[in-house]
Order: C-alpha cells, then sequence, then structure tokens
C-alpha cells in the first residue's frame, strides 16, 4: 500500500498544476473569438471547471473532465436547436497536454471529418490591485470621433468591416465585422450610447473575455442574456433598456466566473484590453457616443 501511494504521488502533483485560470489562444478561430479556461480540483477524484466558448457564447460549465498525468481531456454535449438534427446532441472534445508551463491542445467535435483546431493556454495574470480609495475618473477619451472608423479595426481578418458613419451616427446593417478599438486602457469606466433595431442582438467585449449585453428586451424580466447583462454570467437587477446607454467598469484584476461572483482581486485577461463593440451576425446597430474615462490613481 506504501509503494502504491508513494507511485500515486508525483501524478497527482502533476495534474493540480492544471488548476487555475487558462487564456487560450487559436490561431486559425474563424471568428476571433475569445477563449478561457478555469480547472478546479486537479489531483482530486472529481475535477472541475468552466471555459468559454465551446457554444453560444456562454460561460459553460464542462460537462466531462478528466486529467492523467500531464494530459487534460474535457467535452461538451450540447443539443442542437434547429435543422433537421433538432434535438439530437454532439460531442464537443477539447484535449491539451501541460508542456513547460503553457496548454497545448486541440478542438474537435467527434465524428466530423476536418482536421482538429488547434489552441494554446497560458496561465491568465495574476493581478493583485485593488481600489485603495484614491481611484477616480480621468479626462474622458472619446473612442468614436463622430467622422469616421479612425481608432478602429476589424476582428475578422479579410471580412469587410460592415459599419458606416453619417451625420455623426456609427451604423451597422447587420452581420458587420467586430470593431476593436486600436487603444488599449488598464482601468476604466466605459460609457455607451445605442440605438437598435426591432428584435436585435449585439454585445460590447471588454478585455476579450467578457461581453455586456445589449438587446432589444424592453419589458421582459431580466436574467443573464438581458440588455445591460454581463453574458451568462450576472443578471441586470432592473430591465432599464429605455434609453439606450451602458456604462460599465470591470477592474482589470476582476474576475467573474458565475452569477453574483465579482472576485477584484483575482485575475482578468491582460492580453487584450481592447473595447470591441458588436459581433459578427447581429441586426442593425447605432451607435452615437463611445467614450471611457481612465481611472486615475490606478
Amino acid at each position: 500500500m506504501l509503494a502504491l501511494l508513494l507511485a500515486a504521488g508525483p501524478a497527482a502533483g502533476g495534474e493540480r498544476d492544471f488548476n487555475g485560470r487558462w487564456d487560450i489562444t487559436v490561431p486559425n478561430e474563424p471568428r476571433g473569438r475569445a477563449w478561457w479556461l478555469l480547472v478546479e480540483g486537479a489531483g482530486t477524484p472529481k475535477p472541475s471547471g468552466k471555459f468559454v466558448s465551446a457554444y453560444a457564447g456562454d460561460l459553460n460549465t464542462i460537462d466531462e473532465i478528466s486529467i492523467s498525468g500531464h494530459i487534460i481531456r474535457f467535452a461538451f454535449r450540447p443539443q442542437e436547436r434547429q435543422g433537421g438534427n433538432q434535438g439530437q446532441s454532439r460531442l464537443l472534445v477539447y484535449k491539451a497536454e501541460l508542456v513547460q508551463g503553457r496548454l497545448r491542445g486541440t478542438y474537435e467535435v467527434e465524428g466530423q471529418n476536418r482536421p482538429p483546431l488547434e489552441w494554446v493556454g497560458v496561465r491568465a495574470p495574476a493581478i493583485a490591485e485593488r481600489d485603495d480609495g484614491s481611484w477616480r475618473d480621468g479626462r474622458p477619451v472619446e473612442l468614436f470621433n463622430g467622422r469616421d472608423l479612425d481608432g478602429w479595426t476589424g476582428m475578422v481578418p479579410d471580412k469587410q468591416l460592415g459599419w458606416t458613419v453619417k451625420d455623426g451616427i456609427l451604423a451597422s446593417a447587420g452581420g458587420a465585422n467586430n470593431l476593436i478599438s486600436n487603444r488599449k486602457f488598464w482601468n476604466f469606466t466605459a460609457h455607451i450610447e445605442f440605438r437598435l433595431a426591432a428584435r436585435s442582438n449585439s454585445g460590447l467585449g471588454l478585455r476579450g473575455r467578457y461581453e455586456v449585453q445589449i438587446l432589444d428586451d424592453f419589458g421582459r424580466a431580466p436574467n443573464s442574456h438581458s440588455n445591460g447583462a454581463l453574458y451568462s454570467r450576472i443578471a441586470p437587477a432592473v430591465n432599464a433598456s429605455r434609453p439606450s446607454c451602458i456604462a460599465i467598469f470591470i477592474p482589470a484584476g476582476a474576475s467573474v466566473a458565475s452569477p453574483h461572483q465579482l472576485k477584484p482581486p483575482e485575475p482578468l485577461s491582460a492580453s487584450t484590453n481592447h473595447v470591441v463593440v458588436s459581433r459578427p451576425l447581429v441586426a442593425p446597430l447605432t451607435a452615437s457616443q463611445a467614450k471611457l474615462s481612465p481611472i486615475a490613481g490606478a
């Protein structure tokens, strides 16, 4: 028994190295979407985790997860919501090896005849700073100049932007490329004014990890996918869809893992501290103001 325990010890120790938050880069992801992974309980009989983005852009609780030595495997079984396969499930499989502190992984849909998608994960940076009472809004920075798209680039390479500027209004007819601010920021308060067409769905992306939902849902009960929600994590307290304006502050050192769980000392991705307006496959959207106030003293 003693020999068995000694033999198992190093493997369990290695498995514990998977614990924590991982920022994931997917070089050939067609839509340039952010992925990240949270692993807990590695090295125990019941590891668990959460992941963005397996499907629907949500923060998904991992359905199946196993760790053996330096290999992790996790999977999801979402059901098809439309088409001839409605109600049937798919198996989305992610595998990775822990090599010199990095995850080198693949993703594939079981049964599909296509090469796996490769990805790399690095540990999310530990950011311990928090407001000591000295943080104040600084001078506002205008992200949209009211004349053109200067200061913005498209997220998806080789895809047309799909945005126009007229009479001080930034407008999309739907299905536009994501717009990413060229400038990067640390701690800030973002202020966005927008107008949606009926039944439209869009969003404000922050720090390469979070989305603040923009949705035509006036009069509906709020939930974690409502207008103003921190998408799939925190529902707004009330439905305040009109007038259409969002102000949001998520400090660089914050982490939101589930509804009502905001952890200021824990890490956020520092790799893409851009502001992103809209996302692919959305209905018409216009914006008249997009500005943020850097936090002085942070």
